[in-house]
Protein backbone atom coordinates (compact mmCIF):
# COMPACT_ATOMS: atom_id res chain seq x y z
CA UNK A 1 0.00 0.00 0.00
CA UNK A 2 1.22 3.71 -0.83
CA UNK A 3 0.44 7.15 -1.14
CA UNK A 4 0.12 7.56 -4.80
CA UNK A 5 0.92 10.23 -6.82
CA UNK A 6 -1.01 12.99 -9.73
CA UNK A 7 0.11 11.33 -13.16
CA UNK A 8 0.03 14.74 -14.51
CA UNK A 9 -0.20 18.27 -13.63
CA UNK A 10 -3.35 18.84 -14.20
CA UNK A 11 -4.15 16.13 -11.60
CA UNK A 12 -1.99 18.08 -8.77
CA UNK A 13 -5.16 19.72 -7.64
CA UNK A 14 -7.73 17.29 -7.11
CA UNK A 15 -5.13 15.14 -5.92
CA UNK A 16 -4.44 17.69 -3.35
CA UNK A 17 -8.21 18.48 -2.31
CA UNK A 18 -8.41 14.54 -1.64
CA UNK A 19 -5.96 15.34 1.14
CA UNK A 20 -7.17 17.88 1.88
CA UNK A 21 -10.23 15.84 2.66
CA UNK A 22 -12.19 17.79 -0.17
CA UNK A 23 -11.14 21.35 0.99
CA UNK A 24 -8.92 22.70 -2.25
CA UNK A 25 -6.15 24.17 -1.75
CA UNK A 26 -5.97 27.96 -1.58
CA UNK A 27 -4.23 29.15 -5.04
CA UNK A 28 -1.22 30.19 -4.10
CA UNK A 29 -0.57 27.69 -2.51
CA UNK A 30 -1.71 25.23 -5.52
CA UNK A 31 0.33 27.15 -7.44
CA UNK A 32 3.71 26.13 -5.64
CA UNK A 33 2.83 22.78 -5.42
CA UNK A 34 2.70 23.21 -9.24
CA UNK A 35 6.32 24.69 -9.55
CA UNK A 36 7.45 21.93 -7.18
CA UNK A 37 6.30 19.19 -9.69
CA UNK A 38 7.91 20.81 -12.51
CA UNK A 39 10.81 21.80 -10.45
CA UNK A 40 11.40 17.55 -10.82
CA UNK A 41 10.52 17.45 -14.10
CA UNK A 42 6.89 17.58 -13.92
CA UNK A 43 5.65 14.55 -12.01
CA UNK A 44 6.95 12.47 -9.32
CA UNK A 45 8.38 9.11 -10.10
CA UNK A 46 6.57 7.52 -7.21
CA UNK A 47 4.27 5.70 -9.14
CA UNK A 48 6.63 3.81 -11.50
CA UNK A 49 9.03 3.36 -8.01
CA UNK A 50 6.15 1.36 -6.14
CA UNK A 51 5.32 -0.76 -9.03
CA UNK A 52 8.38 -1.77 -9.61
CA UNK A 53 8.20 -1.99 -5.56
CA UNK A 54 5.42 -4.05 -6.04
CA UNK A 55 6.87 -6.54 -8.36
CA UNK A 56 10.33 -7.01 -6.89
CA UNK A 57 8.38 -8.34 -3.47
CA UNK A 58 6.10 -10.70 -5.86
CA UNK A 59 9.19 -11.58 -7.19
CA UNK A 60 10.95 -12.68 -3.91
CA UNK A 61 8.23 -14.42 -2.58
CA UNK A 62 7.34 -16.26 -5.61
CA UNK A 63 11.63 -17.25 -5.21
CA UNK A 64 10.96 -18.68 -1.39
CA UNK A 65 7.35 -19.48 -2.00
CA UNK A 66 6.11 -20.50 -5.26
CA UNK A 67 2.44 -20.38 -5.76
CA UNK A 68 1.74 -19.03 -2.09
CA UNK A 69 1.25 -15.10 -3.13
CA UNK A 70 -0.15 -13.03 -4.92
CA UNK A 71 1.11 -9.01 -4.68
CA UNK A 72 -1.04 -5.68 -5.45
CA UNK A 73 -0.80 -2.22 -5.37
CA UNK A 74 -3.37 -0.12 -3.40
CA UNK A 75 -3.39 3.61 -2.99
CA UNK A 76 -4.60 5.94 -0.69
CA UNK A 77 -5.32 8.63 -2.95
CA UNK A 78 -5.32 7.53 -6.55
CA UNK A 79 -6.08 4.09 -8.87
CA UNK A 80 -6.00 1.58 -8.04
CA UNK A 81 -7.61 2.46 -4.29
CA UNK A 82 -6.57 0.12 -1.45
CA UNK A 83 -10.69 -1.17 -2.10
CA UNK A 84 -10.02 -1.95 -5.73
CA UNK A 85 -6.80 -3.83 -4.53
CA UNK A 86 -8.61 -5.71 -1.82
CA UNK A 87 -11.31 -6.74 -4.02
CA UNK A 88 -8.41 -7.61 -6.60
CA UNK A 89 -6.73 -9.89 -4.10
CA UNK A 90 -9.95 -11.85 -3.31
CA UNK A 91 -10.98 -12.19 -6.96
CA UNK A 92 -7.42 -13.84 -7.46
CA UNK A 93 -8.66 -16.09 -4.42
CA UNK A 94 -6.76 -14.84 -1.80
CA UNK A 95 -7.80 -16.97 1.88
CA UNK A 96 -6.07 -13.85 3.82
CA UNK A 97 -4.69 -10.00 3.10
CA UNK A 98 -1.64 -9.02 4.69
CA UNK A 99 -1.33 -5.64 4.25
CA UNK A 100 1.93 -3.51 4.53
CA UNK A 101 2.27 0.21 4.16
CA UNK A 102 5.47 1.28 2.10
CA UNK A 103 6.42 3.23 5.27
CA UNK A 104 8.64 1.24 7.95
CA UNK A 105 7.19 3.27 10.60
CA UNK A 106 3.67 3.46 12.30
CA UNK A 107 1.81 6.16 12.62
CA UNK A 108 -1.92 6.72 13.24
CA UNK A 109 -1.75 9.68 10.33
CA UNK A 110 0.14 7.30 7.89
CA UNK A 111 0.00 3.60 8.53
CA UNK A 112 -3.42 3.38 10.61
CA UNK A 113 -5.55 5.27 7.79
CA UNK A 114 -4.73 2.49 5.19
CA UNK A 115 -5.40 -0.43 7.67
CA UNK A 116 -8.80 1.40 8.72
CA UNK A 117 -9.33 1.22 4.78
CA UNK A 118 -8.09 -2.11 3.79
CA UNK A 119 -9.92 -3.82 6.64
CA UNK A 120 -12.65 -2.60 6.19
CA UNK A 121 -13.07 -3.40 2.51
CA UNK A 122 -11.60 -6.78 3.25
CA UNK A 123 -14.92 -7.30 5.63
CA UNK A 124 -17.36 -5.43 3.38
CA UNK A 125 -16.77 -8.10 0.32
CA UNK A 126 -19.30 -10.35 -0.23
CA UNK A 127 -17.41 -13.21 1.34
CA UNK A 128 -14.97 -11.53 3.77
CA UNK A 129 -11.36 -12.06 3.86
CA UNK A 130 -9.35 -12.02 6.79
CA UNK A 131 -6.94 -8.79 6.93
CA UNK A 132 -3.40 -8.83 8.66
CA UNK A 133 -1.97 -5.37 9.22
CA UNK A 134 1.82 -5.09 9.64
CA UNK A 135 1.98 -1.83 11.64
CA UNK A 136 5.59 -1.28 10.88
CA UNK A 137 8.55 -3.08 9.82
CA UNK A 138 11.51 -0.23 10.40
CA UNK A 139 13.35 -3.06 12.68
CA UNK A 140 12.73 -5.88 9.65
CA UNK A 141 16.02 -7.75 9.80
CA UNK A 142 18.44 -6.60 7.12
CA UNK A 143 17.16 -2.69 6.93
CA UNK A 144 19.27 -0.82 9.09
CA UNK A 145 22.13 -2.74 7.08
CA UNK A 146 21.14 -1.92 3.96
CA UNK A 147 20.81 2.21 5.16
CA UNK A 148 24.18 2.29 6.73
CA UNK A 149 25.94 1.11 3.45
CA UNK A 150 24.31 3.98 2.01
CA UNK A 151 24.94 6.69 4.57
CA UNK A 152 28.32 5.16 4.26
CA UNK A 153 28.20 5.65 0.82
CA UNK A 154 27.29 9.13 1.33
CA UNK A 155 29.81 10.06 4.18
CA UNK A 156 32.64 9.30 1.87
CA UNK A 157 31.36 11.10 -1.05
CA UNK A 158 31.14 13.67 1.85
CA UNK A 159 34.37 13.84 2.60
CA UNK A 160 35.77 13.93 -0.84
CA UNK A 161 34.33 17.47 -0.66
CA UNK A 162 36.86 18.57 1.64
CA UNK A 163 37.84 19.14 5.40
CA UNK A 164 35.45 20.02 7.92
CA UNK A 165 33.32 18.48 10.63
CA UNK A 166 30.23 16.96 9.52
CA UNK A 167 26.44 16.71 10.69
CA UNK A 168 24.49 13.56 9.43
CA UNK A 169 20.76 14.28 10.03
CA UNK A 170 18.11 11.16 9.56
CA UNK A 171 15.15 12.67 8.59
CA UNK A 172 11.26 11.76 8.25
CA UNK A 173 8.21 13.32 7.10
CA UNK A 174 6.61 15.78 10.38
CA UNK A 175 3.42 14.92 12.06
CA UNK A 176 1.60 17.74 13.79
CA UNK A 177 2.62 17.95 17.73
CA UNK A 178 -0.81 16.87 18.93
CA UNK A 179 -1.00 13.00 17.14
CA UNK A 180 2.72 12.87 19.22
CA UNK A 181 1.07 14.11 22.53
CA UNK A 182 -1.63 11.66 21.75
CA UNK A 183 0.79 8.59 22.56
CA UNK A 184 1.71 7.95 19.06
CA UNK A 185 4.65 5.45 18.38
CA UNK A 186 6.30 7.48 15.15
CA UNK A 187 8.52 9.61 16.53
CA UNK A 188 10.38 6.76 18.62
CA UNK A 189 10.53 4.44 15.60
CA UNK A 190 12.05 6.77 13.87
CA UNK A 191 14.62 7.74 16.25
CA UNK A 192 15.41 3.65 16.68
CA UNK A 193 16.19 3.66 12.92
CA UNK A 194 18.15 6.23 12.89
CA UNK A 195 19.89 4.87 16.08
CA UNK A 196 20.23 1.39 14.84
CA UNK A 197 22.41 3.10 11.48
CA UNK A 198 24.25 5.16 13.83
CA UNK A 199 25.37 2.01 15.83
CA UNK A 200 26.28 0.15 12.83
CA UNK A 201 28.48 3.32 11.51
CA UNK A 202 29.53 3.95 15.06
CA UNK A 203 29.08 7.13 14.35
CA UNK A 204 29.49 7.68 18.55
CA UNK A 205 32.85 7.30 17.73
CA UNK A 206 33.74 8.75 14.58
CA UNK A 207 35.87 12.25 14.98
CA UNK A 208 34.49 15.31 13.72
CA UNK A 209 31.17 14.47 13.23
CA UNK A 210 27.81 14.69 14.96
CA UNK A 211 24.49 12.91 14.06
CA UNK A 212 20.40 13.42 14.92
CA UNK A 213 17.08 13.53 13.73
CA UNK A 214 15.88 16.17 12.20
CA UNK A 215 12.12 16.10 10.05
CA UNK A 216 11.29 17.68 6.88
CA UNK A 217 7.73 18.42 4.80
CA UNK A 218 5.63 19.81 7.55
CA UNK A 219 2.36 20.74 6.08
CA UNK A 220 1.05 24.32 6.16
CA UNK A 221 -1.34 24.57 8.59
CA UNK A 222 -2.18 25.97 11.84
CA UNK A 223 -1.03 23.42 13.99
CA UNK A 224 2.48 23.07 15.49
CA UNK A 225 4.30 20.26 14.02
CA UNK A 226 7.16 18.18 15.39
CA UNK A 227 11.04 19.37 14.79
CA UNK A 228 13.63 19.84 15.02
CA UNK A 229 13.11 21.10 11.30
CA UNK A 230 15.93 19.63 8.65
CA UNK A 231 16.44 23.38 7.72
CA UNK A 232 16.22 24.97 10.56
CA UNK A 233 19.25 22.27 11.74
CA UNK A 234 21.26 23.03 8.35
CA UNK A 235 21.06 26.76 9.25
CA UNK A 236 22.35 25.76 13.32
CA UNK A 237 25.20 23.59 12.07
CA UNK A 238 26.36 25.64 9.84
CA UNK A 239 26.61 28.36 12.46
CA UNK A 240 28.59 26.12 14.52
CA UNK A 241 31.18 25.61 11.74
CA UNK A 242 29.83 22.56 10.02
CA UNK A 243 31.79 21.33 6.79
CA UNK A 244 28.74 19.80 5.54
CA UNK A 245 25.53 17.67 6.23
CA UNK A 246 24.70 14.38 5.72
CA UNK A 247 20.65 13.39 5.24
CA UNK A 248 19.55 9.68 4.91
CA UNK A 249 15.66 9.92 4.98
CA UNK A 250 15.07 6.62 7.02
CA UNK A 251 11.46 7.68 6.54
CA UNK A 252 10.79 7.67 2.64
CA UNK A 253 11.85 4.26 0.52
CA UNK A 254 11.11 5.84 -3.39
CA UNK A 255 12.37 8.67 -4.68
CA UNK A 256 9.47 11.19 -4.81
CA UNK A 257 8.67 14.67 -4.21
CA UNK A 258 9.25 14.61 -0.29
CA UNK A 259 12.73 13.83 -1.62
CA UNK A 260 13.27 14.85 -4.70
CA UNK A 261 12.36 18.67 -4.17
CA UNK A 262 12.25 19.41 -0.25
CA UNK A 263 15.59 17.52 -0.02
CA UNK A 264 17.71 17.29 -3.31
CA UNK A 265 16.42 21.07 -4.08
CA UNK A 266 15.29 23.02 -0.83
CA UNK A 267 17.75 21.95 1.44
CA UNK A 268 20.41 21.51 -1.08
CA UNK A 269 19.95 25.04 -1.77
CA UNK A 270 20.03 26.17 1.37
CA UNK A 271 23.02 24.35 2.47
CA UNK A 272 24.97 26.12 -0.05
CA UNK A 273 23.68 29.54 0.48
CA UNK A 274 25.04 28.75 4.03
CA UNK A 275 28.34 27.68 3.01
CA UNK A 276 27.57 23.48 3.65
CA UNK A 277 27.89 20.78 1.47
CA UNK A 278 25.08 19.19 1.12
CA UNK A 279 24.96 14.85 -0.24
CA UNK A 280 21.65 12.84 0.34
CA UNK A 281 21.76 8.87 0.37
CA UNK A 282 20.29 7.11 -2.64
CA UNK A 283 17.18 6.20 -1.92
CA UNK A 284 15.83 2.46 -1.29
CA UNK A 285 13.61 2.35 -4.83
CA UNK A 286 14.04 -1.29 -5.88
CA UNK A 287 16.58 -2.24 -4.74
CA UNK A 288 17.04 -6.28 -4.56
CA UNK A 289 18.59 -6.50 -0.70
CA UNK A 290 15.00 -4.12 0.17
CA UNK A 291 12.54 -5.84 -1.43
CA UNK A 292 14.18 -9.79 -0.20
CA UNK A 293 13.73 -7.44 3.43
CA UNK A 294 9.91 -6.27 2.40
CA UNK A 295 9.43 -9.88 1.62
CA UNK A 296 10.68 -10.97 4.45
CA UNK A 297 7.97 -8.79 6.92
CA UNK A 298 5.64 -10.13 4.45
CA UNK A 299 6.74 -13.99 5.33
CA UNK A 300 6.73 -13.24 8.37
CA UNK A 301 3.45 -11.60 9.20
CA UNK A 302 1.20 -14.37 6.71
CA UNK A 303 2.72 -17.55 8.95
CA UNK A 304 0.95 -18.75 11.15
CA UNK A 305 -0.21 -17.92 13.56
CA UNK A 306 -0.83 -14.35 12.13
CA UNK A 307 1.73 -12.06 14.00
CA UNK A 308 1.26 -8.75 12.31
CA UNK A 309 3.87 -7.43 14.07
CA UNK A 310 7.60 -5.50 12.69
CA UNK A 311 10.06 -7.81 13.07
CA UNK A 312 10.55 -9.89 9.54
CA UNK A 313 11.81 -13.39 8.46
CA UNK A 314 15.39 -12.77 6.74
CA UNK A 315 14.92 -13.66 2.89
CA UNK A 316 18.41 -14.86 1.33
CA UNK A 317 19.61 -11.89 -0.63
CA UNK A 318 19.18 -12.51 -4.33
CA UNK A 319 22.14 -13.79 -6.54
CA UNK A 320 23.54 -10.91 -8.06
Amino acid sequence: MAHGTPSSTDGIAPFYTAIRRGSPPPPDLLDELVGRYRAIGGTSPLTERTRAQVSGVAGALEAVAPGEFVVRLGTKYVRPTLEEAVAELAGAGAARVVGIVLTPHQSSLGSGEYFRRARRAAEDLPDPVPFTAVPSWHRAPGLAAILADRTREALDASDATGPGPTAVFFTAHSLPQRVVAEGDPYPDQVAESAADVAALLALDAAPALTWGVAWQSAGRTADPWIGPDLLAEIRRVASEGYASVVVCPVGFVSDHLEVLYDLDIEARQLAGSVGVAFTRTRSLNADPRFLSVLAGVVLDASAPPPSGGGHATAVPDPVP
